[in-house]
């Protein structure tokens, strides 16, 4: 075969007529698609209707966007520079299946952050309990759910694993009801017992008088009488009124006498 120069420019002259300007109109349509996405993905971010919802979801939302356009973009290039668009799909649907096989764990995680982002069963700021842990919700993802406990310690928990599991909302609220048990000797009387519990409850500006608080003596064990509390306040009193009601009950149980028994046992001896 000869190689002369005439032969060599022809071949130069047929590449770049043949694949040159596919090559340039690949390179085009990628950096025009590139501006394209970027003006595109702003404008999703700062539009009044999607300003509306959640920041998290908002956020999903805007980049699950970005990487959808970016796989159209890939696919139109692959297409100009030559590409069968069925051959390059499926490369990539092969390559998702592996992928996904793979992350089986953090695909089941994504699936619990879009259902958590959508169904909206807490948000940030609320104070719940789940497997265990409660805390403050402080972020949520697409992957895991970030709490802030009591303690001030940082939990991180992985969503699929959270919509899976019961899951308590202490925030979902406004009002939540304080439950509270208070023991007295069989030798009090039960209407000062009932009495002096009222005048605590009715005293402190926190408890809701509606509902109307309840109390009443509902159980008579082995070795006292057994009175039940239960008000209603603010979610966010919730911990103030039960500590509260709990100190300010025993004060005035002591001031007024009235004794807390505590387990005992009788021993009788029979001297035979």
């Amino acid at each position: 075969m000869n190689l002369t120069f005439p032969a060599i420019l022809s071949a130069i002259v047929s590449f770049v007529t043949n694949w040159g300007l596919k090559i340039l109109a690949a390179v085009v349509v990628f950096l025009v698609g590139i501006k394209l996405i970027s003006m595109a993905t702003k404008w999703l971010h700062n539009s009044p209707k999607l300003s509306k919802m959640d920041s998290s979801l908002r956020s999903f939302l805007v980049g699950f966007s970005k990487i959808a356009l970016y796989a159209v973009l890939v696919i139109t290039v692959a297409m100009i520079v030559g590409i069968p668009a069925a051959s390059f799909i499926t490369v990539l649907a092969s390559c998702g299946v592996a992928i996904g096989l793979a992350l089986q764990g953090s695909l089941s995680n994504f699936a619990g952050g879009i259902m958590i982002l959508f169904f909206k069963p807490f948000k940030v700021g609320d104070f719940i309990e789940a497997m265990g842990e409660m805390g403050t919700v402080v972020e949520i993802s697409v992957v895991y759910t970030e709490l802030l406990t009591l303690d001030n310690r940082r939990i991180t928990v992985p969503n699929g694993a959270l919509t899976n599991s019961v899951m308590k909302n202490y925030s979902s609220e406004e009002t939540r009801r304080v439950d509270l048990t208070f023991s007295a000797s069989y030798r009090c009387d039960m209407q000062l017992v009932k009495d002096t519990i009222a005048e605590i409850v009715a005293a402190h500006p926190l408890v809701l008088q509606d509902p109307e608080p309840f109390i009443r003596m509902t159980s008579l064990s082995q070795n006292s009488m057994d009175y039940t509390v239960r008000v209603w306040t603010k979610g966010g009193d919730y911990w103030t009124v039960y500590m509260d009601l709990l100190e300010g009950v025993k004060k005035a149980f002591d001031e007024k006498g009235i004794t807390v028994p505590y387990p005992q046992m009788d021993i009788h001896v029979d001297n035979k």
